[in-house]
């Protein structure tokens, strides 16, 4: 029985992602997130990416800095902005998504370059996102938490999900064998 379960390619990968996942979890949630700078670091990130497009695109922004500290808010000049907190880093997706590439079958040589890009690509939808967020403050902030709860994260969660299918659809795919024969 247990010999069927590990041979069958969809529960290894259950088993496979879940324990990795509860791994991540325990990790972060014990350790990482609490004893590391991680988060502050994707956020301090995030607030300086959405501040340089702001910049780009000739809104002025407001700093909220504190000196010495990493950042969390960011907005345009004249508006109460947006605070970026752990939730909403990313982190969280880009364990899913590495999990996932760690667990799903296929080549490695696909995955040690799929998954950096994948996770870059998680990463700069999320400086859209926030820097999104940070528009809709400007021009209406009512829009604020529809479009923080369901517009954006919708969005971002489709990519991720059509970045997994792209992998399975492309890279997983096992490699077809002709017979010779026939």
């Amino acid at each position: 029985m247990i010999r069927s379960i590990i041979r069958n390619p969809f529960s290894r990968f259950l088993i496979l992602s879940s324990v990795l996942y509860l791994g991540w979890h325990f990790a972060y949630s014990g350790y990482l997130q609490s004893e590391t700078k991680i988060d502050d670091l994707v956020i301090d990130n995030l607030v300086v990416s959405g501040e340089k497009i702001l910049h780009t695109l000739g809104y002025l922004t407001t700093d909220y800095s504190i000196d010495g500290q990493f950042r969390s808010h960011f907005g345009v000049e004249g508006t109460s902005g947006v605070t970026i907190g752990a939730p909403c880093d990313g982190i969280v997706l880009f364990a899913l998504f590495t999990v996932f590439m760690i667990s799903y079958p296929g080549p490695i040589k696909h995955k040690l370059w799929f998954t950096p890009l994948g996770l870059l690509i998680i990463h700069v939808l999320n400086i859209a996102r926030v820097t999104g967020l940070a528009l809709i403050v400007y021009y209406n902030e009512g829009w604020l938490a529809f479009n923080h709860d369901y517009t954006f994260t919708i969005f971002v969660y489709a990519v991720v999900f059509a970045l997994w299918l792209v992998w399975i659809n492309r890279f997983a795919k096992p490699k077809s064998t002709t017979n010779a024969n026939a």
